[in-house]
């Protein structure tokens, strides 16, 4: 990182990350982020009736067992991702929910009687709630997954008509997060759309998620339990799901490659509201150059994706792991006091757009990335930055913590699909 010496360093400070910085300017080589701080006010909040305000308040934290191990999971494969937050240091960084996705359930149905979702017990031979005591135990909070339709995406029983129950039953277990899928829908739940007004809220697949929110209201006082609306970006769900989950997916299912990182982050800006889901991180999983993980992770938090790792987590390197421990990323990622994502500052040729800003506590931050394959020099022009009220600035690079003081621009080489 270059810059035009600051005759002063007295004014306000900017951070350059080789990823991302916070009041600072972050740029990074191969997918960079840069953060410059000033001050801001509050986000609004989504208006009507919705999910529990008691959690949901910043996106997730945590792992997830589907990119892992799919449907081969166990009591002991989720005890020892739990062990592994802790141990690692994860949890300490913030990571807190381990999540348990599809495949925990008795396939062959619900009980007889009590109409109950049952476990599968020879991959929990203790049941849910045991293995959420264990969890919770370790400081940490247990998620489990379910469907808005007749059968999960794997076949095992869905929760559509058995929301209550589901929802009583999740919570009598300890329950903190579900994520709701959108498989194996019957045909009278399905929409018809009706001209660009359509009342997407109202439709069936609006209500299909709503009855889930009314349920897990129900059992609010017993256990408040974060609703991670998983529909795939479908329905116009960018249009309604602040209002009735904590955070909706806007895409397919992730996928460990560049193109499906870029792919995400294109589509993701046109939809930015509160929290859109990114889907799993693929840290630690395929061929993806630490480059590209950095800048995975560095837009998933600029974005205000929730977080969820879905790897081994016995496999992560000391590098994988001091990319998930990004203090300011994880910082950015996490600020109550605005909590909106950054958004394109500047637009050029490249898809998705490279330059980025956002507001936090800290004030504005600038994330800056290299779409090409080849490396490529940046330049952050301080006057060309939303809300960026220095023209003298401290800029720091948010994977370094190096700085200097700054004025009107600052120019940084990246590698190919960096970030700063």
């Amino acid at each position: 990182m270059t810059c035009v010496p600051a005759t002063s360093t007295s004014g306000p400070s900017t951070g350059v990350t080789s990823q991302v910085s916070t009041t600072t300017i972050a740029t990074s080589t191969s997918r960079a982020t840069t953060s410059i701080a000033s001050t801001t006010s509050a986000a609004p909040q989504p208006s009507g009736a919705g999910p529990s305000r008691l959690v949901g308040k910043t996106p997730a934290l945590g792992w997830n067992s589907w990119n892992a191990y799919q449907g081969n999971i166990n009591e002991a494969k989720i005890r020892a991702a739990a062990d592994a937050l802790v141990s690692l240091g994860l949890k300490d960084a913030g990571y807190t929910y381990v999540n348990i996705d599809d495949c925990w359930s008795n396939i062959t149905g619900r009980d007889t009687g009590t109409k109950r979702i049952k476990p599968d017990l020879n991959k929990f031979p203790n049941g849910i709630k045991s293995i959420a005591d264990y969890i919770h135990s370790l400081g940490l909070l247990v998620g489990i997954y379910s469907d808005a339709g007749t059968l999960t995406c794997a076949g095992f029983p869905g929760s559509l008509g058995y929301e209550s129950i589901d929802a009583q039953t999740f919570a009598e277990w300890g329950v903190d997060y579900l994520k709701y899928d959108n498989c194996n829908v019957p045909g009278n739940w399905s929409d018809t759309y009706n001209g660009p007004d359509f009342d997407w809220y109202n439709s069936n697949s609006g209500i299909r998620y709503r009855q889930m929110t009314t349920a897990l209201a129900s059992v609010a006082s017993i256990r408040p339990i974060q609703y991670g609306i998983c529909n795939w970006g479908n329905a116009n769900v960018w249009a309604w799901g602040s209002r009735v989950g904590h955070s909706w997916r806007m895409s397919g299912d992730s996928s460990a490659s560049w193109s499906y990182i870029t792919s995400i982050i294109a589509k993701n800006i046109d939809y930015l509201n509160y929290v859109d889901d990114m889907d799993m991180m693929e840290i630690g999983n395929g061929a993806l150059t630490i480059n590209e993980q950095r800048t995975h992770f560095a837009m998933w938090a600029a974005l205000k994706s929730p977080i969820l790792l879905g790897t081994d987590l016995s496999k992560l390197n000391a590098t994988q792991l001091a990319i998930l421990k990004n203090a300011e990323l994880l910082a950015f990622s996490q600020d109550t006091t605005v909590g909106t994502p950054a958004k394109p500052y500047k637009t050029g040729t490249t898809t998705p757009p490279e330059y980025y800003a956002g507001k936090s506590v800290k004030g504005t931050h600038v994330f800056v990335m290299n779409v090409g394959s080849t490396p490529a020099s940046k330049v952050v022009t301080f006057a060309e930055v939303t809300g960026l009220a220095c023209t003298s600035c401290k800029v720091h690079d948010m994977w370094t913590g190096k700085g200097e003081s700054c004025h009107a621009y600052i120019t940084s080489d990246f590698v190919d699909h960096g970030v700063l």
